[in-house]
């Protein structure tokens, strides 16, 4: 027998058919709403957030070993007091510190030791430090005296048989030679002195030193360096790892300047660029005669490595390491106030970005960007930020990444900055033009294999931008739009191109990978009608523009089935989950030679937050960043604005670098051999 439904029990499906509807429908408003808090709670934290901040007192072991800031003032160890007594110069410490260098440099002269050598340079250390304030020029001298005579501890083959690695004292000389050297370059630079090709000359007990200042490794030019900052007056607030090695020199943070004639690379610099590099004081052992019958002059080099190039450095038939730092320098290029303005600029004001010029250049901050010169056998890898952000939300991958050895020898890291504001597909037809003017800055007559072999990395709407690069539209694009030819399309040429651009395109044969984070690939309910009506209020599209767009339509009635896609204005209205661009995108024909990798976050369980965002990342849902049709995919308990940073994310991307680079072996030019000339550093770390 036929059941049928009694009228109450219908409207109470129904009623409750409808309730779920409306519960659905303010599940999907609170989590905009959540969506767009959890945004602006990122942009404004990047904002606000100065990455690093000036120390009252400059970092070093010095300052408690020697008592620096005591009340008593500073005061020399216990066994350089205890050689003292037992030369009976404990007098000459209180009256005159420069007649007791004297007597105890002739002392070593007679009686050679690493402990006399290392009590001179502790006791000149301490004298120039009571000389700085009135005395510049006298304190110079005794810092160069310290840094030469803990050089000679550390190294003279007379005392290789007292040196011990375990005694205490040998990590104090290494502290003294870079604590003098510090605050001697601190002098040089008030004067600004620091520069590649000048020549100090300072006087010791021992003797008169000529130092010239010489450039090493890496790829950066003598001009362009600006000026120095150091490392030990600043403290990072806004990277979680801080990446220091420990050894001999001082690191500095370099800030770059533009100059004539600077190389074509240089264009993908951006402004107020600052660098590591470590200063390291190197005796040559040559001696000059000054005049017939004159004193005799000692020389040495003050160095200055890159870091990221220079872990260790040879020194004789040694290898020192180096102090270095690569965090500080960029977490104080970070703080440049510009930078923390280009995520909203890039949603709000889109054509800022694309009107706003380069420092010194012609073409707009649009574009790639480099933070370490173009390095010709290292694979790039490009960073495509996602929507309301920047290069700058990348950084904590990046500082990561860099810093394993095996990575940095192999890649080198470009980002990619556009407007977030217009149609992601307008955005990924300029990246494709960008990428192909820097092939041919870089390699214009496309002899350099390692640009055959880029990896992208895209967060949210930025893998969108990367999938892009790599795939065929053939005529699938355009019949979103039209069922007519794309010839009949009546416009000025202008217009025409960019439509092309945007609607048919080829894969780069010279992308190898795609790894995309969070990524909505099939939309994201975030783009509804609320949020599409708001940010079409706060989103300024260029007049010019919209003027274009509505004489297409007016001269294009016949040609176009459906303006959908073509009347969709900004990036929030382009991730729609019903655009039609989505499906298409799915089933695009990709080429065999590009694997694909995809990486998903999820909010964490607990909480209103993580009831209310349950199956999503707070942006994109779950089932919309979720692919099959990838070689690897990691789920990431994380949100939207920090999955990208999350330790298991990164430790991800570098498993996939790992395994391109494992897959390249043996490809000629792609892996350069380890450098191994002397005075040139073999490995990072």
């Amino acid at each position: 027998m036929q059941r049928t439904a009694c009228p109450a029990t219908a409207d109470h499906s129904a009623g409750h058919h409808s309730a779920g509807h409306h519960s659905a429908r303010q599940r999907i408003a609170l989590r905009a709403i959540l969506a767009v808090c959890l945004l602006v709670t990122a942009v404004a934290g990047c904002s606000s957030n100065k990455m690093v901040t000036l120390r009252s007192v400059p970092q070093s072991p010095l300052v408690d070993k020697l008592k620096l800031t005591a009340r008593g003032g500073p005061r020399a160890s216990a066994r350089t007091r205890q050689l003292l007594r037992l030369y009976d110069l404990t007098d000459d410490l209180k009256s005159n510190p420069q007649e007791l260098l004297q007597k105890l440099q002739a002392i070593v002269d007679r009686e050679p030791s690493a402990e006399k050598v290392h009590a001179i340079a502790e006791l000149s250390y301490l004298a120039a430090k009571h000389e700085e304030g009135h005395n510049p020029k006298l304190a110079m001298d005794l810092y160069g005296s310290s840094v030469l005579h803990a050089s000679r501890y550390l190294f003279d083959e007379r005392f290789a048989g007292e040196r011990n690695p375990y005694d205490p004292q040998f990590r104090d000389a290494c502290d003294l030679y870079n604590g003098a050297l510090d605050s001697a370059l601190r002098l040089v630079c008030k004067h600004g002195g620091l520069k590649p090709g000048q020549v100090h000359t300072i006087r010791t007990a021992s003797g008169s030193w000529d130092i010239t200042c010489v450039l090493r490794g890496g790829r950066w030019r003598v001009e362009d360096f600006d000026h120095f900052e150091f490392v030990s007056d600043y403290e990072i607030n806004g990277l979680r790892n801080h990446y220091h090695t420990y050894g001999l020199g001082v690191p500095l943070i370099a800030v770059r300047r533009n100059y004539a004639g600077e190389p074509a690379a240089a264009k993908y610099y951006p402004g107020n660029l600052s660098f590591p590099v470590t200063a390291f004081i190197r005796p040559t052992g040559q001696v000059r005669q000054e005049y017939a019958g004159g004193a005799m002059r000692q020389q040495a080099v003050l160095e200055l490595y890159d870091p990221l190039v220079a872990g260790r450095i040879a020194l004789g038939d040694k290898q020192v390491w180096l102090e270095g730092d690569t965090t500080t320098p960029l977490a104080y290029f970070l703080s440049d106030p510009g930078l923390n303005s280009l995520a909203t600029v890039g949603l709000l004001r889109p054509e800022m970005l694309l009107t706003t010029k380069r420092p010194g250049w012609k073409e707009s901050v649009m574009g790639v960007y480099m933070i370490q010169p173009y390095e010709p056998g290292k694979i790039p890898v490009l960073f495509v930020h996602g929507l309301w952000s920047s290069p700058t939300t990348w950084m904590e991958m990046f500082n990561d990444l860099r810093s394993s050895p095996e990575i940095c020898e192999h890649y080198q890291f470009w980002f990619y900055q556009y407007p977030t504001g217009q149609p992601f597909l307008i955005s990924a037809a300029q990246l494709r033009r960008d990428l192909a003017d820097a092939r041919g800055v870089l390699d214009p007559d496309r002899q350099e294999p390692a640009l055959d072999q880029m990896v992208l990395i895209g967060h949210s709407m930025g893998g969108l931008l990367s999938r892009l690069q790599t795939v065929r539209s053939r005529d699938d694009y355009w019949k979103t739009v039209s069922d007519k030819p794309f010839r009949q399309v009546k416009a000025d040429a202008d217009t025409r191109r960019q439509l092309q651009n945007c609607f048919f395109f080829e894969p780069n044969p010279s992308i190898r990978r795609i790894i995309t984070i969070s990524t909505p690939h099939r939309g994201s309910k975030c783009s509804n009608d609320a949020t599409r009506w708001l940010t079409s209020k706060l989103i300024r599209l260029p007049q010019i523009l919209i003027n274009s767009q509505k004489k297409l339509f007016r001269d294009n009635k016949d040609v176009f089935r459906d303006t959908a896609v073509l009347e969709t204005q900004t990036g929030i209205d382009s991730l729609a989950p019903d655009s039609p661009i989505f499906p298409v995108m799915l089933a695009s024909h990709r080429p065999a030679w590009v694997k694909y990798h995809n990486i998903v976050g999820l909010v964490p369980k607990g909480g209103l937050f993580g009831s209310l965002a349950a199956g999503t990342d707070g942006v994109v849902a779950f089932e919309s960043a979720h692919m099959d049709d990838v070689e690897s995919e990691l789920v990431v308990t994380a949100d939207h604005t920090t999955v990208h940073g999350h330790p298991r994310a990164v430790l991800e991307v570098r498993r996939i670098l790992l395994e391109h680079l494992a897959e390249l072996r043996g490809f000629p030019g792609t892996c350069p051999p380890q450098t191994r000339t002397a005075g040139v550093p073999t490995s990072r770390r």
